[in-house]
């Protein structure tokens, strides 16, 4: 790969997950990605969660682990990661095994070749194997995609996906100002204002059932509506839309950021 001297940061949101946290780390730790940071933010679990995470990274320094004062959900340990990262490409690993760390090279890969500033990790574009779930939930995340992509005019296939990454200067500037599981919709609406390069690549899908542990639920879906609405149709003419949009298209203009190399 062109740029596999790029330092990756893997962001681990976590909320009791002790059963799978372990072997997600695991998992992360055997990639063959030299310069890496695996950063764990620990949203105000009541588990074990938080102590296995100390645990394994008394022994590994590439683990680094932070806890949220409370439970204040996955947008705001994704933008605590964010803030507490120093790699070149960012990409998001959630603690719950839906998704297989060992594919987070084919995910980044676009970006470490020079082709991308951004890749989705499809669902829909099924690599080896997907769980066969919920058809409500399926309904769900293709009308939500739908309408983001009426709005932005990508012809994107899963914008709820986990797995996104990113170049440093497309993500870091983003003041994630949405709730629970809204950074989704937020970070793709505001990413499609950009002039960022936008990817997607087939992955797999090893859900869960509730009675296993989701988490996302029905009115996830009807504030993913709104959150579709508001930073697709408001939120990119505010000042902190405005000055987001500016930073990054002014980034990836700049020499400096010598895109493609």
């Amino acid at each position: 790969m062109e740029n596999s001297s790029l330092k990756v940061s893997i962001l681990v949101p976590a909320f009791n997950e002790e059963k799978t946290i372990e072997r997600v780390l695991n998992k992360l730790l055997a990639l063959p990605i030299q310069d890496r940071e695996i950063i764990v933010v620990d949203d105000g679990s009541t588990d074990a969660t938080g102590e296995v995470v100390q645990r394994l990274a008394a022994a590994r320094s590439e683990i680094k682990f932070f806890q949220q004062p409370k439970n204040l959900g996955k947008t705001s340990a994704v933008s605590r990661a964010i803030s507490e990262s120093t790699g070149d490409v960012l990409i998001v690993q959630d603690a719950d095994l839906e998704y297989d760390p060992l594919e987070i090279p084919d995910v980044i890969g676009p970006i470490l070749d020079g082709h991308a500033d951004v890749v989705y990790g499809s669902r829909f574009l099924v690599k080896r194997a997907s769980r066969v779930l919920y058809y409500y939930h399926y309904l769900a995340n293709k009308f939500l995609t739908c309408l983001s992509n009426i709005l932005t005019n990508r012809n994107m296939s899963d914008i709820e996906t986990c797995y996104k990454a990113f170049r440093r200067e497309v993500i870091v500037p983003i003041h994630l100002c949405s709730r629970g599981f809204g950074m989704e919709v937020e970070i793709t609406a505001m990413v499609c204002k950009t002039q960022a390069r936008t990817y997607e690549v087939p992955i797999s899908y090893y859900g869960r059932t509730y009675e296993e542990g989701k988490k996302i639920g029905t009115w996830d879906g009807v504030a993913a509506i709104w959150y579709i609405l508001y930073f697709n149709l408001i939120h990119p003419f505010t000042p902190s839309g405005r000055k987001y949009i500016q930073t990054v298209n002014s980034s990836l203009a700049s020499p400096d950021y010598a895109r493609g190399k």
